[in-house]
C-alpha cells in the first residue's frame, strides 16, 4: 500500500540532491496501482533510493522509466531499482542516442554505475524494439516528449528528453538538463513545441536550476508563464545557482502552500523537501 492517499493521482518530486526523480501513481483498478517513474536519481545524504521506495511500496513491476538525461543524476539509482526486484517495462529515453553512441560519449569524461547498467539494459533487454509489453495508458494522464536529435548536439545535456505531462488537467515540464541552445533549437524547429511552452503550470527548471539552462525566449517570447517552478538541487555552491528570483519573476504564484497565506513562486528541493501534488475529484492539491 501506498503511505500516501492516490485518489485521482499522486505525482511526487523527491529530494535527490543534484539529481532528479519523480514518481506519478495512478488507480488501475482492483486495489492496484500504475506507475511512472521520471529518472532515477538518490539522495546520497539520507540514503533514500527509489528502489528501495518502491519495494517498500510493494511494487515489483515499473510501468514506465522515462530518462530525461543521460548523466549519472538521473539514474543513480537505477541499479538499486533493479536490485530490489522492481521490473521495468518501459524505458523511455531520446533514442536518436543509440546505446553505442552513449557509450562513446561516456568515454572521455567516464561513466558512473548507474549509466553503466543503463546501458546493459539498453543493450539487451530493451534493443532494438523496446519492451515486448504494450505501452500502457494511464487514466487522466497524456505524455508527450520532444527532442533533439544526435548528431546535431552531441552533448548529453542537449540530448535531453523533454517531458510534457498532463496530469487531471495540471501541465508539467520536466526538461532534463536542457540548455538555451538546445531549447532555442526545439523552438525554431518544432511547432508542437512552441504551442505547449504557453500552457505549462508546473515548470522543473531545466538543469537543476543552473544559469544555463535558463531559454529567456521561452517566457518572454512563446509566453511560459507557469504558476510554479521548482528546483530539484542541493545546497547552493555555484554563482550558476542563483536563478530562484529570476524564475520567480515568471512564475504566477501559489497560495498558502503549507500553511496559510504561504505564498510562493519558486519551490525547491534543498528547502522544501520532497514536493507532492494529488487531485481528488480532479481538483489538484501541493503539500
Amino acid at each position: 500500500m501506498t503511505p500516501l492517499s492516490v485518489n485521482d493521482a499522486l505525482l511526487q518530486v523527491f529530494n535527490v540532491e543534484h539529481g532528479a526523480c519523480a514518481l506519478l501513481t495512478t488507480p488501475a483498478g482492483l486495489g492496484g496501482w500504475r506507475r511512472i517513474l521520471i529518472d532515477c536519481g538518490h539522495n546520497a545524504t539520507t540514503g533514500w533510493y527509489p528502489g528501495r521506495h518502491l519495494h517498500n511500496l510493494g511494487t515489483t513491476s515499473l510501468d514506465q522509466l522515462i530518462v530525461t538525461n543521460y548523466d549519472e543524476d538521473h539514474v543513480s539509482g537505477y541499479p538499486n531499482l533493479l536490485a530490489h526486484g522492481v521490473n521495468v517495462n518501459w524505458i523511455v529515453r531520446n533514442t536518436s542516442v543509440t546505446p553505442a553512441t552513449l557509450r562513446g560519449l561516456k568515454q572521455e569524461a567516464g561513466m558512473g554505475p548507474g549509466i553503466a547498467t543503463l546501458l546493459k539494459s539498453l543493450e539487451g533487454y530493451f534493443s532494438p524494439g523496446g519492451s515486448p509489453n504494450p505501452m500502457p495508458t494511464f487514466p487522466g494522464v497524456s505524455l508527450e516528449y520532444f527532442r533533439n536529435e544526435y548528431p546535431v548536439f552531441d552533448g548529453e545535456n542537449n540530448l535531453s528528453l523533454v517531458v510534457y505531462m498532463t496530469v487531471c488537467g495540471t501541465t508539467f515540464l520536466f526538461p532534463g538538463d536542457m540548455e538555451s541552445d538546445g531549447f532555442e533549437h526545439l523552438l525554431e524547429t518544432n511547432l508542437r513545441f512552441r504551442q505547449v511552452v504557453s500552457n505549462i503550470n508546473v515548470l522543473v527548471a531545466s538543469h537543476h536550476g543552473r544559469e544555463n539552462g535558463i531559454c529567456e525566449a521561452i517566457f518572454d517570447t512563446y509566453g511560459c508563464r507557469p504558476q510554479v517552478v521548482i528546483i530539484s538541487d542541493d545546497y547552493k555552491q555555484y554563482d550558476t545557482q542563483e536563478t530562484v528570483n529570476y524564475y520567480a519573476s515568471k512564475a504566477s504564484g501559489i497560495a498558502n502552500f503549507r500553511g496559510l497565506g504561504n505564498s510562493r513562486r519558486v519551490l525547491t528541493t534543498r528547502r522544501d523537501g520532497d514536493i507532492c501534488f494529488t487531485w481528488i475529484k480532479g481538483q489538484g492539491h501541493i503539500f
